[in-house]
């Protein structure tokens, strides 16, 4: 009973997980920077990932769940364009190591994120970044805000600024050499960079927001994702969209995440996860089933003859009761020739002991001793111990020497 009652509390419990995830609280669209390309909210990046099919072939765009260095290790392109959109993108040194060898193998590499690993940028362009990270959202800070990007050299039309209605654009990259700059925010700091690495190219650009589905909806916006995709000189053997590092939770200034937050963004740790919980609800649920009571275990019966014949040897013991005594071994030892030899033993005479000695292949002078002993015990009012015991020595003797 007290089963039943636990599995349906759990039941309850998660449909109410459920019921709470599945709804807006504030019947508004969730502001979670997820920059997942499925992902339809305002911060996703389903408008980008739906305009990038649009302008390259639907066919050669590859959805990466791996890290890089995974993924590096599984392809050997040479003229490919990788896209990561995320929030933060810290590396560690063999994806590091990876995103540099895809590069300097003539690939492009596109990233757009507030927090880029510094060591990958002291590597490639030799910059650094400053972010203005929100965290506790004041809707006071927000503002209309804008990017805009360089001018085509080829192009005669000015390029005009992208603008949208949140909090401002000021993230930026602190270089020295401006032709790298293909790109500003409202300060008209850089945002948006470019530089050679090897046979190939990096862009970096900090300012992932304004490729989220909000951004792009808003006017002509959507021109800003188009115009910063003609950035890269040719149309790319392949195309790789990252579906992997935008879902890599950190541990940032001002915020913290859980320790199963961390551990889900792994998909094995993540699968052995669900795995370990399926298991253990079908274990509650066929637990809550009523089950059979033990049976107990049922002992032999033991065989207590001999305790039973000591106890009573010890009985007669103790009352001294030896003609009783003589009498019951006298006759269990004619039973026993009765039995075992087929004789009567009512008429004890020279024949029978001959026939008893032949059979039993016991000498006729032991036979014919015992039988006098018998005889002499039968005609004796009292009987000794001593009797008793010779008595007893003898019959054991004679079933010793018996075929």
């Amino acid at each position: 009973m007290l089963q039943r009652i636990i599995t349906y509390c759990l039941f309850v419990f998660f449909t109410l997980v459920l019921l709470v995830s599945c709804t807006d609280k504030n019947g508004i669209p969730s502001l979670r920077e997820t920059f997942s390309k499925n992902d339809r909210n305002p911060f996703g990046t389903f408008v980008a990932y739906k305009e990038v099919l649009h302008l390259f072939s639907g066919d050669s765009i590859v959805t990466e769940k791996k890290d890089f260095k995974r993924v590096w290790a599984d392809i050997s392109d040479t003229a490919s364009l990788y896209i990561i959109i995320s929030r933060h993108l810290y590396l560690d040194s063999e994806e590091r190591s990876s995103m540099l060898a895809y590069v300097s193998s003539g690939n492009s590499l596109f990233i757009s994120s507030e927090n880029i690993d510094q060591t990958l940028l002291d590597t490639s362009v030799h910059c650094s970044m400053k972010n203005e990270e929100v965290y506790d959202n004041d809707v006071a800070d927000m503002c209309y805000t804008t990017v805009k990007l360089q001018n085509d050299p080829y192009d005669a039309i000015d390029t005009m600024p992208c603008g949208y209605f949140y909090y401002p654009s000021s993230n930026k990259f602190s270089l020295s050499n401006s032709y790298n700059i293909l790109g500003t925010n409202e300060k008209g700091e850089p945002d948006f960079i470019m530089t050679n690495y090897g046979r190939g190219r990096f862009y970096f650009h900090c300012e992932p927001r304004v490729l989220g589905n909000y951004f792009l909806l808003q006017k002509d916006n959507y021109t800003y994702w188009q115009k910063l995709l003609s950035f890269i000189p040719q149309t790319p053997q392949n195309i790789y969209w990252d579906d992997f590092y935008n879902k890599r939770n950190y541990p940032v200034e001002g915020r913290t995440i859980s320790t199963l937050t961390y551990m889900l963004q792994f998909p094995p740790l993540a699968w052995a996860f669900w795995l370990l919980l399926f298991l253990l609800i079908v274990y509650i649920l066929l637990g809550g089933k009523r089950r059979q009571r033990v049976i107990n275990v049922i002992a032999p019966n033991k065989n207590t003859t001999v305790a039973f014949a000591e106890t009573i040897g010890r009985l007669y013991l103790q009352k001294k009761d030896n003609r009783n005594i003589a009498d019951k071994i006298i006759n269990y030892f004619y039973e026993q020739i009765r039995n075992q030899y087929f004789l009567n033993t009512n008429h004890i005479n020279d024949d029978f002991i001959t026939t008893l000695s032949r059979k039993s292949n016991v000498s006729k002078e032991a036979v014919e001793k015992l039988f006098n002993q018998i005889s002499d015990i039968q005609q004796t009012g009292k009987i000794k111990d001593q009797q008793l015991l010779s008595l007893n020595q003898q019959i054991e003797n004679f079933n010793k020497n018996k075929i």
